[in-house]
């Protein structure tokens, strides 16, 4: 895990709180700012997966990971990842609903969107 020892400044918020704060946005969809407040602020744990994200550290991460377990690299991910559907939750706009207000009414009646005479 990156580390901040000799630097100036703020010392960092412990990772592995930060981490379990990330896995349970995740793991529950929720909004960053719904984040509960045992993790801490959300901005810094939203900020420091944004960080994790654009310095490699994930990769870095599941590197290790596979290394220790002796998974090559070029094994097919499907077979590595396991997402258990009963968790994942769609978008609202994935739900059916129609994208135009009165778009179903007008279907359901027939009523093509012509002039009125």
């Amino acid at each position: 895990m990156p580390s901040r020892e000799g630097l100036r400044g703020r010392p960092l918020a412990d990772h592995r709180l930060v981490l379990e704060g990330i896995a349970w946005r995740f793991r529950t969809g929720a909004p960053w700012r719904d984040l509960p407040e045992e993790f801490g602020p959300w901005q810094t744990v939203w900020k420091r997966h944004h960080r994790f994200c654009l310095d490699g550290t994930y990769q870095r991460m599941f590197d290790v990971v596979r290394s220790h377990y002796g998974i090559n690299a070029g094994d097919d991910l499907a077979r590595l990842l396991s997402v258990d559907s009963s968790v994942v939750r769609a978008h609202q706009h994935s739900a059916g609903a129609p994208t135009v207000p009165g778009q179903a009414v007008a279907r359901a009646t027939g009523h093509t969107g012509g002039t009125l005479e």
